[in-house]
């Protein structure tokens, strides 16, 4: 069943003018209802604030505040207005120890670019279809990093080490 985005809104961080136009030009053509654009972190957490928006879209490296640092504010900040709102990271930068990074600070989704409409649309149905429980811990706000379901698995705790006592993983 097509998801209908017409009552979506979806908030664009990005400092380079025309992938924020593409972005924007992406989501009009899925049918997004609300799109919002913003420069950098900084311009990005007052639109955040100001709007609300059901889902942020940023890129990883701007200035003054990149999108680490963007996505920390909405998880953390008392400012923020929605410390659930679903991040999607949109980077070149997909090296394992970039994406933990991104993960380790609450980002929902990643998604690297170059990106294609599909991709883009996969990680927003992942957002509404499939959307992650949140873990809130001393050093930690944000999605579930756990994605897999394990079918062998019968127990209450799903981590290695909480089965196997011996596991130093």
């Amino acid at each position: 069943m097509p998801i209908n985005f017409k009552k979506l809104s979806v908030l664009v961080v990005e400092d380079l003018k025309p992938m924020r136009e593409l972005l924007a030009a992406v989501l009009k053509d899925l049918g997004v209802g609300h799109i919002q654009t913003a420069n950098d972190g900084e311009e990005g957490f007052r639109a955040v604030r100001t709007h609300n928006p059901d889902i942020l879209i940023t890129d990883w490296e701007m200035n003054p505040v990149n999108g680490l640092e963007l996505t920390r504010r909405v998880r953390l900040s008392p400012m923020s207005p929605n410390r659930l709102l679903p991040v999607i990271m949109m980077t070149g930068y997909t090296s394992p120890h970039r994406v933990t990074a991104a993960r380790d600070v609450g980002i929902t989704e990643f998604l690297a670019k170059p990106f294609t409409a599909e991709g883009l649309i996969q990680r927003i149905a992942h957002i509404i279809n499939k959307p992650r429980d949140v873990v809130e811990a001393p050093a930690f706000f944000g999605p579930d990093r756990r994605r897999r379901d394990h079918e062998t698995y019968q127990g209450p705790k799903r981590r290695r080490r909480d089965s196997d006592p011996d596991s130093k993983r």
